[in-house]
C-alpha cells in the first residue's frame, strides 16, 4: 500500500498549464518496426503511417520493455518495468498481471483533469490497475467469425467517432485506440503477391513462408486503415491542432527471431508522434526511448510532474526539439508465455551494442510458431522449414539458431542488423560485452529480477 500512496502523491498539477493538449494513443498489435513505409519497407503499403510521420517526429529508436502482449502493455501504461510491476510473463497465471498496488495512466491523468478512455483490445489487467472509461462495442469479431472469436477479433473504429463527436470542448482527453492487427489470425486472402515480396535473412525462404508473409502484409495494410479512420475522425471533430496523436505497437510481428524474444525485431517498435505547432513535421531522432518513459511523458503534457519512484522518464524535450538525445542504455525482459515458451532471457542495448543473457540455454526454445495446432501462428509454413533444413545447409542452421541459444550473445546492430552473428566469444568485443554484461546484472539487482530459470506451468 506504501507504493500506492507513494506514486499517486507524486503527481502534482501545474498551476501554470494552459491550454492541455488531448492525446490520442494508438497501438497496433505484433507490428515489427521495419514492416511499413516510414521505416523503410518497400513491400508493405501503410499510406496513413507514412502520412503521419511526414507530419511528425518518427522515433528510430524506440523499443518495447517486453515482446509480449501482455507484459509490454502493463510497462507502457505503468511506466514500470515488468518485474515491478508484476506483469512479466505472458498468459501465465500470477505472473501476466499487475500486482493490485500498482497504479496505471488512468490514475494520474484523470487527477490532471483528463478524461481516459480505452477503445479495442485490452490485453492487461487486472481492471483495478487500469480504470479506464472502457468505448463499448470498439472490439467486435471479424465477420464470419461471430462463433469463433478467440483470434479473431477487430477494432469497430465507428463507435470510437461517435464517442469523440459527443466530447465537451471544454475538457482534455486521453484515448487510447488498441488494434488486434497484424496479430494472428492474419487475413485470409492477401492482396500481396508473395513471389514480390522480400524474405527476411534471417528466415528460411519457401512458399509457405511468402505465402504467411503476403498475409501479415495484408493485414498490416489493414490495420493502416483502421488507424486513417481515427487519424480522420480526430481531424473530423476539430480536435487535431491540439493533439498529441502516437503511432506505435506493443512488440514486433510473430516471427521467428521477433516475437517472445529479444532481437530487435521483438523489441524495436514503430514510434511516431505528430503534435501541430509544437512538433516539427517530417523529422526523424535517434533518441532512444523505452515503452516505460511514455506515462512520465504523458504526465508532464498534461501538466503534472512525473512519480520519482517510475522506471520511466519523459522524453518530453525531445518533443519540443530541446534534445535529440534521451537514454544511453534500455534493457529489455522476456519471462516466458505458457507451456509454449520456457526459454526466459534478458537484455541490454546501447544504440549500436545489444547483450542478450539467456538463464536457460538448455532448454530447446519454442513459440507458437511451431508449436500451436489450433490455431494458424505459424502451422502454414513451419513444416516447410523443417522440410528444407534437411537438405539445405543453411536452413539447418537458421532451424537450429532458433531452437537453441547459448548462454550470452552479443551483436553489432550497426553492422548486423537481423542480430546473425554472434559477437560474445569475440576478443574485439571483450571490454563492452564485459560492461555492458555488468549493467544488465546491476540493473536485474535493482529491478529485484532474480529469477534463475521458467516457472513451472500449472496443470489443467
Amino acid at each position: 500500500m506504501f507504493l500506492v500512496l507513494v506514486l499517486f502523491s507524486g503527481v502534482a498539477p501545474d498551476a501554470g498549464a494552459q491550454d492541455k493538449p488531448n492525446i490520442v494513443l494508438f497501438i497496433a498489435d505484433d507490428h515489427t518496426a521495419t514492416d511499413c513505409g516510414a521505416y523503410g519497407s518497400r513491400d508493405v503499403r501503410t499510406p496513413n503511417i507514412d502520412r503521419l510521420a511526414s507530419q511528425g517526429l518518427l522515433f528510430r529508436n524506440a523499443f518495447a520493455a517486453s515482446p509480449t502482449c501482455m507484459p509490454s502493455r502493463a510497462a507502457l501504461f505503468t511506466g514500470l518495468m515488468p518485474f515491478r510491476n508484476g506483469a512479466h510473463a505472458n498468459n501465465l497465471v500470477g505472473q501476466s498481471q499487475c500486482r493490485e498496488d500498482v497504479l496505471s495512466l488512468p490514475h494520474y491523468l484523470k487527477k490532471l483533469g483528463y478524461r481516459v478512455a480505452q477503445a479495442g483490445k485490452t490485453h492487461f489487467g487486472p481492471k483495478s490497475v487500469f480504470p479506464f472509461e472502457r468505448i463499448a462495442n470498439s472490439e467486435v469479431p471479424e465477420p464470419g467469425f461471430e462463433n469463433n472469436r478467440a483470434l479473431h477479433m477487430d477494432l469497430n473504429t465507428a463507435v470510437v467517432d461517435e464517442w469523440l463527436g459527443h466530447l465537451s470542448p471544454n475538457e482534455p482527453f486521453c484515448l487510447i485506440v488498441c488494434d488486434h492487427s497484424p496479430h494472428v489470425i492474419w487475413t485470409a486472402e492477401a492482396t500481396y503477391d508473395p513471389a514480390k515480396i522480400s524474405v527476411p535473412p534471417n528466415h528460411i525462404d519457401t512458399p509457405e513462408l511468402r505465402k504467411s508473409r503476403a498475409r501479415y502484409y495484408t493485414d498490416i495494410t489493414k490495420m493502416d486503415t483502421n488507424l486513417g479512420s481515427i487519424l480522420s475522425s480526430v481531424e473530423k471533430h476539430g480536435f487535431a491542432t491540439n493533439t498529441v496523436f502516437i503511432y506505435t505497437a506493443d512488440q514486433g510481428a510473430q516471427w521467428p527471431f521477433a516475437k517472445w524474444g529479444l532481437y530487435d525485431q521483438g523489441i524495436h517498435v514503430p514510434f511516431i508522434v505528430r503534435w501541430p505547432e509544437k512538433v516539427r513535421p517530417a523529422l526523424t531522432t535517434d533518441a532512444m526511448i523505452s515503452f516505460v518513459d511514455v506515462l512520465p511523458t504523458f504526465i508532464e503534457l498534461a501538466g503534472g510532474k512525473a512519480p520519482a519512484d517510475l522506471d520511466g522518464k519523459s522524453f518530453l524535450p525531445v518533443l519540443e526539439g530541446k534534445s535529440n538525445q534521451h537514454r544511453d542504455v534500455i534493457f529489455a525482459t522476456h519471462s516466458q508465455d505458457t507451456g509454449m515458451n520456457f526459454s526466459p532471457m534478458r537484455c541490454v542495448r546501447t544504440e549500436r551494442y545489444k547483450y542478450i543473457f539467456n538463464l536457460s540455454p538448455g532448454n530447446e526454445y519454442t513459440t507458437h510458431m511451431d508449436k500451436a495446432k489450433d490455431h494458424d501462428g505459424g502451422r502454414e509454413y513451419w513444416n516447410s522449414w523443417v522440410k528444407k533444413a534437411e537438405t539445405d545447409p543453411r536452413a539447418a542452421i537458421i532451424l537450429k539458431s532458433y531452437h537453441w541459444r547459448p548462454r550470452e550473445e552479443f551483436y553489432d546492430t550497426l553492422l548486423d542488423p537481423y542480430e546473425v552473428h554472434n559477437l560474445a566469444n569475440d576478443p574485439a568485443y571483450a571490454d563492452v560485452k564485459s560492461n555492458m554484461s555488468k549493467q544488465l546484472v546491476a540493473w536485474r539487482k535493482q529491478q529485484n529480477d532474480t529469477k534463475t530459470g521458467p516457472d513451472p506451468v500449472p496443470a489443467k
